[in-house]
């Protein structure tokens, strides 16, 4: 069972390690996550040894962004790649909320030899079987996404579709709302192999691998 911490610094990081994480999701500081910068990749890669994905975010806030902000993006992944990230996480939409095939193809591309996970755009999205589908044709590895609801939880019923639609073709990485007291539920319902958890308190990510364990 794939454990990932999402963190937004090295001391969350080195933390969320010690008490259980097997990868990070780093992010810098802003609602829901944005792009990490050098100085905040570099020393989180040097208190710990696990994989880090970077997220690639140029703002909070919606996920429609102008030519600018996509641009941004574009530049970001190789920089983030020579840093040593070994994952890149993003999404990008439409203004209707349909995955944005072109521009999310494009960033597929720049990211070869990196894990591709989509974040939780995906929740937004109208039709989540045909987005699955999509992002599986582009070529993404995983998705992270809460079942459309507020917690993974509560999203439990569309978790399991989405594990038995992708079939082993993307990884579904159940995150939102995560802890010790539903996580082995949210497993046995869905049949997840990946969790994601928020690691500012470490207690949080001890607590579910010990669940796990147990």
């Amino acid at each position: 069972m794939l454990l990932e911490a999402y963190v937004e610094t090295a001391e969350q990081a080195a933390a969320a390690v010690e008490a259980g994480a097997d990868r990070l999701e780093l992010c810098g500081v802003g609602e829901g996550g944005v792009t990490p910068s050098d100085a905040l990749m570099r020393a989180v890669l040097g208190v710990v040894s696990v994989p880090v994905h970077a997220m690639v975010r140029p703002r909070a806030g919606d996920f429609v962004y102008d030519d600018a902000e996509f641009e941004a993006m574009r530049q970001d992944i190789p920089r983030l790649r020579s840093l040593g990230a070994r994952g890149v996480v993003f999404g990008v939409l439409h203004g209707d909320s349909r995955l944005d095939l072109a521009r999310m193809g494009e960033l597929v591309a720049r990211s070869a030899g990196l894990r591709v996970v989509c974040h939780r755009a995906f929740d937004a999205t109208p039709d989540a079987d045909e987005a699955l589908e999509q992002l599986i044709a582009l070529g993404v590895h995983e998705v992270l996404t809460s079942g459309h609801a507020s917690t993974a939880l509560e999203g439990a019923a569309a978790l399991r579709r989405h594990v038995e639609r992708g079939a082993g073709r993307i990884q579904i990485l159940a995150g939102g709302g995560v802890r010790a007291h539903t996580a082995v539920e949210l497993v046995q319902h869905t049949g997840v192999q990946a969790l994601h958890a928020r690691a500012c308190d470490a207690g949080v990510i001890g607590g579910i691998r010990a669940a796990l364990r147990a």
